[in-house]
C-alpha cells in the first residue's frame, strides 16, 4: 500500500505539472452588473449552428466554469441565474491553434420585477457524480416538494437511516453529517428531529463524500453528509411555515419558521423550530450465564423492558451577513437548542438457576435536559478577480446536560412473594461541555482550471463530568462512593490541509491532499486520581483520479485515510443502571480507530453508477457485551475491540420510466468482517450483507404526486452482535395548494409494522438474545407554506460551515 501512494502521488504531481501543456478546455466567468462572480449560475455550451445545448456545468462560488474534453469545432456559451436575463458569448472557434480557449467574462444582468416565486431556468439532474463527491439535486425530484430532509436523505443513494435516526453509509457507521458546512450539534434522535423540521423546499443539494478531500476534519469513518441550503439572492423578504403532525401508537408534531430579508447591503436570516415525540420501546433479552471453563448454563435470565420516550426539542438560530465591500463579507451566526426528556423503564426479570426460579421487577425513571448555544463569526475576502480568496471562522460552543436518575428493585420468588428487602439508586449525572474552534482558508486559482487550497485549524474541547449516585436504606439516603465518579478530559486538536486539482488532460482529472492533524488528549479521573495524556500526530493522504473515457463511460479511483475519535460520553467512566444486573458503563482507555478506504467506480450516461470499494479499519469502536458471572451482571461499554476489513459493490440508478413515473434505486452488496480479543478471547465474526433502498415517484397530475419508498436490509454483522433481516415500507401523496404558495402532503411510514431489530450475541462465555421492536408505524399529514415578497438580486453570500465540525459531532447529544 505504501509503495502505490508513492507511485499514485507521484504520477499526480507529475501529470499536474504537465497540465499546463495539454490542451481542449473552455474556461470563463459569470458577473453580475458589480463585477462580482455569481455563485451557482447554469453555464451551457451551445453550437453556434442552432444553438443546442452540448454540455451544461454550474459556476462555483467565484463565478468561474471550465468545460473539459471539447472536440474542435464551432461554439458560444450562455449562461442563467435566478433572477436574471440570459447572457452570452461570442461565437468562437476550438481547433489545433486555440484548443484552450478563456472567453471574456459574461454579464448577467437584473430583471427588474417583483416576483411571486423563483423559477428554475435549466433542470440539473437528479444525482451528479463528481471527482471526489456524489450530488443530490433536491429540486430534480418531483416528489421531493413537501418532503422532509430527513425523507430526502433516506431517498439518497447509499444512506440507511435506522429507527432510532441513526445515519449509516453503505453499510458503515460513524457518518459526519453537516448542515451548510456546519455541524448539527446533535445525537442521533435529536438530529433525526431536527431534519423531520427541515424542508425539501430549504434544501439545495446534498453532498455524499465517502473520501472527503483534505479539507474537511479527518473524522468521519464511513465519510461526510453535507446538507446545502438554498442560498437567499432576494431583496425583500421570504420564509417558509411547516406545520406536522403524526400519529403513531403515541403523538408526534413539529412547527417550524424559517425567515430571510436581504436590503442588498445586509442580509438577515432566522430558523425558529419546536418538535414533541412521545414513543414507546419494548426490548427483550435472553440470557445464558456460563460457566467459563465446562460452558454449562448456570443461570438462564429472560428480561422485558417496556420503556416510554417523552421529548421536546426547542430550537433557534438567528443571523446576518454584512457586505462590507464588493469583496469582502462579515458574519454572524448565534444559535440554540432545548431538550427537555422524560424517560421510564419497567424491567421484569425472571431468573433461573438450577431448580430455583425468582424475579427482579424494577422501575427507572430519568429527567433530563440537554441545552447549547453557539456562536459563529466568519468573515470572507475576494482578493482579487481571478478567484484567490481568503476565509476565516471563529467558534465558540457550549453545552450542558442534566440526567436525573432513579432506580428501585423488588425481589420476588417464582410464586410472587417478596425474598428481600427492595433497594433504591438514586444519580445525578451532570455534564458540562465547551468547544473552542478557529480556522483560515485560502483557494488560489491555477492555469487551464486548476486550484490550490490551503488552511490550518486550531479546537481545545474541555468536557467535565460529575457523576454522583446515592443508596435508599430504609429510606436513608447513604452516598454511594463505589458507583461515583468525577471525570475530566481536556483535547487539542491542531490541523493543516493542501489540496491540489486540476485537468491532467483531455480525459484525464485529479486531485491530491493531504492533512496533519497533531492531537493532544488529557483525562483525569478525580475520584480515584487517576489520569492519562496522549499525544499523537497523524497524516491523512487523499488522492483521486477520474478518466472521461467518453460522453457515456467515466471512471473514478480514489484513496483516504480517515479516523474516528470517541464521543466525549464514551470516555466518560460513570454507569447508566437499567435494573441491578444490567448497566452500560463509559471507557476512559478508548482510542480512536483509523481505516483506509479505497473505491473504483464507474457512471454510465449519468445515470448508472457502479462502485467497487474496500475499507480496513483497525482499533475499530465498538459496542460490547461484558458478564460478571459471580453476581449475574451484564454491562455493555464502548471499546477498541477489533479490526475490520469491508468490501462490497454498489450500484445506484435514477432514470424516467415513463413521463410519469421515475425510478431510484440503490443496491450495495457487502462483506464485514470482525477480528480481535475481546474481554480476553479471540472473537472472530463475519458476514455477507445485502441493502435495498429506493422510490418509485409518480407525477399524478401537475399539482398531486405519489411515491412509494424502503429499504430492506439482510442479516447483518454489528460489532460483536449479528443482526437478522429488517426492512420497511412507505408511502405518500404531495399536493400543491394555494397556487403553489402550500404543499398538503400525507404519508405513511412502515406500512406492514416491519422495522424490528432482533440479533445474538455468542462468543466466549457470552450467549444472549435480543429483539427490540419500536413506535416506527406512523401517518404523518404535514402543510408547508411559502411566503414571498421582492426581486432577485446578488445579496451578501452567506459564508458556508463553522470551524467546529468535528468536535460537535463527537457530542452525544441527549442519548435518545
Amino acid at each position: 500500500m505504501t509503495r502505490f501512494l508513492l507511485l499514485f502521488i507521484s504520477f499526480i504531481f507529475f501529470s499536474l505539472a504537465q497540465a499546463q501543456t495539454q490542451k481542449g478546455t473552455i474556461t470563463g466567468t459569470i458577473v453580475d452588473e458589480k463585477n462580482t462572480g455569481r455563485d451557482g449560475s447554469t453555464v451551457s455550451l451551445l453550437n453556434s449552428k442552432d444553438s443546442s445545448i452540448l454540455k451544461m456545468v454550474a459556476a462555483d462560488k467565484s463565478g468561474k466554469y471550465i468545460f473539459e474534453n471539447i472536440s474542435h469545432g464551432s461554439y458560444l456559451v450562455s449562461a442563467t441565474g435566478i433572477g436574471s436575463k440570459k447572457g452570452y458569448s461570442s461565437n468562437f472557434e476550438m481547433n489545433e491553434k486555440a484548443t484552450n480557449v478563456e472567453l471574456k467574462a459574461i454579464l448577467l444582468t437584473e430583471q427588474a420585477k417583483t416576483i411571486a416565486g423563483v423559477t428554475v431556468a435549466a433542470k440539473r439532474p437528479l444525482i451528479e457524480q463528481k471527482i471526489d463527491r456524489t450530488v443530490v439535486n433536491v429540486d430534480a425530484a418531483i416528489t421531493n416538494a413537501g418532503s422532509t430532509a430527513l425523507e430526502v436523505l433516506e431517498k439518497s443513494p447509499g444512506i440507511t437511516v435506522d429507527k432510532d435516526g441513526n445515519i449509516s453509509l453503505k453499510g458503515k457507521q460513524g457518518v459526519m453529517v453537516l448542515v451548510d458546512g456546519r455541524p448539527t450539534q446533535l445525537g442521533a434522535s435529536d438530529l433525526a428531529n431536527m431534519l423531520r423540521s427541515m424542508h425539501a423546499s430549504q434544501l439545495d443539494q446534498i453532498e455524499i463524500m465517502t473520501n472527503p478531500p483534505s479539507k474537511y476534519d479527518a473524522a468521519g469513518n464511513a465519510g461526510i453528509i453535507n446538507i446545502k441550503t438554498k442560498k437567499n439572492r432576494q431583496l425583500g423578504y421570504n420564509g417558509t411555515l411547516t406545520l406536522g403532525y403524526g400519529q403513531g401508537k403515541y403523538p408526534k408534531f413539529n412547527e417550524g419558521l424559517n425567515f430571510n430579508y436581504s436590503n442588498g447591503k445586509i442580509n438577515l436570516f432566522t430558523n425558529l423550530s419546536h418538535n414533541y415525540r412521545k414513543n414507546f420501546n419494548t426490548l427483550t433479552i435472553q440470557r445464558n450465564f456460563l460457566d467459563k471453563n465446562t460452558k454449562e448454563i448456570k443461570s438462564h435470565f429472560d428480561q422485558t423492558a417496556n420503556m416510554i420516550n417523552e421529548s421536546q426539542s426547542f430550537n433557534g438560530k438567528v443571523g446576518l451577513d454584512y457586505l462590507a465591500s464588493k469583496k469582502t463579507t462579515v458574519g454572524v451566526v448565534l444559535s440554540g437548542f432545548e431538550n427537555p426528556r422524560a424517560f421510564t423503564n419497567r424491567n421484569s426479570t425472571f431468573i433461573t438457576s438450577g431448580i430455583n426460579e425468582n424475579q427482579t421487577r424494577a422501575f427507572a425513571e430519568y429527567e433530563q435536559l440537554w441545552k447549547n448555544f453557539s456562536t459563529n463569526l466568519n468573515f470572507r475576502q475576494l482578493l482579487d478577480t481571478t478567484g484567490k480568496e481568503l476565509t476565516a471562522d471563529a467558534d465558540y460552543i457550549m453545552y450542558d446536560s442534566r440526567n436525573d436518575q432513579t432506580l428501585s428493585n423488588f425481589y420476588f420468588d417464582a410464586s410472587g412473594n417478596a425474598t428481600e428487602k427492595s433497594d433504591t439508586l438514586l444519580g445525578a449525572l451532570p455534564q458540562n461541555i465547551k468547544i473552542y474552534s478557529g480556522k483560515i482558508d485560502y483557494t488560489h486559482p491555477l492555469k487551464k482550471g486548476a486550484r490550490f487550497e490551503a488552511g490550518i485549524k486550531s479546537s481545545i474541547v474541555k468536557t467535565d463530568n460529575n457523576a454522583k449516585y446515592d443508596s435508599v436504606n430504609y429510606g436513608i439516603i447513604v452516598p454511594d462512593y463505589n458507583r461515583s465518579n468525577h471525570f475530566i478530559y481536556e483535547e487539542n486538536i491542531n490541523a493543516a490541509y493542501i489540496n491540489l486539482s486540476g485537468p491532467l488532460s483531455k480525459k484525464w482529472n485529479g486531485q491530491l491532499g493531504l492533512r496533519l492533524e497533531n492531537t493532544h488528549a488529557k483525562g483525569d479521573q478525580v475520584t480515584t486520581g487517576e489520569k492519562f495524556d496522549r499525544p499523537y500526530t497523524q497524516l491523512f493522504p487523499t488522492a483521486f483520479l477520474q478518466y472521461l473515457h467518453n460522453e457515456k463511460n467515466q471512471f473514478v479511483v480514489n484513496y483516504g485515510r480517515r479516523l474516528r475519535r470517541p464521543n466525549y460520553q464514551s470516555l466518560n467512566p460513570f454507569i447508566e443502571f437499567i435494573d441491578r444486573y444490567t448497566y452500560q458503563q463509559g471507557n476512559p482507555q478508548l482510542r480512536p480507530q483509523f481505516s483506509h478506504n479505497l473505491e473504483l467506480r464507474h457512471t454510465y450516461k449519468n445515470f448508472l453508477t457502479t462502485t467497487l470499494n474496500y475499507t480496513n479499519t483497525t482499533d475499530i469502536i465498538q459496542q460490547v457485551i461484558e458478564q460478571n458471572e459471580e453476581r449475574n451482571e451484564t454491562f455493555v461499554k464502548q471499546a477498541n475491540i477489533a479490526k475490520q476489513r469491508q468490501y462490497g459493490i454498489s450500484i445506484n440508478t435514477s432514470n424516467p420510466i415513463t413521463k410519469w413515473w421515475t425510478n431510484n434505486m440503490f443496491v450495495n452488496v457487502f462483506h464485514n468482517e470482525f477480528s480481535g480479543i475481546v474481554n480476553g478471547t479471540f472473537v472472530r465474526v463475519d458476514a455477507t450483507t445485502l441493502t435495498l433502498n429506493g422510490s418509485q415517484q409518480f407525477k399524478l397530475s401537475k399539482t398531486f404526486t405519489g411515491e412509494l419508498s424502503g429499504f430492506y436490509r439482510t442479516a447483518a454483522v454489528e460489532g460483536v452482535i449479528k443482526a437478522k433481516s429488517m426492512g420497511q415500507v412507505s408511502a405518500g401523496f404531495s399536493k400543491q395548494i394555494m397556487k403553489n404558495n402550500g404543499t398538503l402532503r400525507l404519508n405513511f411510514r412502515d406500512l406492514f409494522y416491519t422495522q424490528k431489530f432482533s440479533g445474538v450475541s455468542k462468543y466466549s462465555n457470552i450467549d444472549a438474545a435480543f429483539q427490540e421492536k419500536s413506535d416506527s408505524r406512523v401517518v404523518n399529514l404535514g402543510f408547508t407554506y411559502r411566503f414571498t415578497k421582492g426581486k432577485m438580486n446578488g445579496a451578501p453570500k452567506k459564508k458556508n460551515g463553522g470551524s467546529a465540525s468535528d468536535e460537535q459531532n463527537r457530542v452525544g447529544g441527549s442519548g435518545n
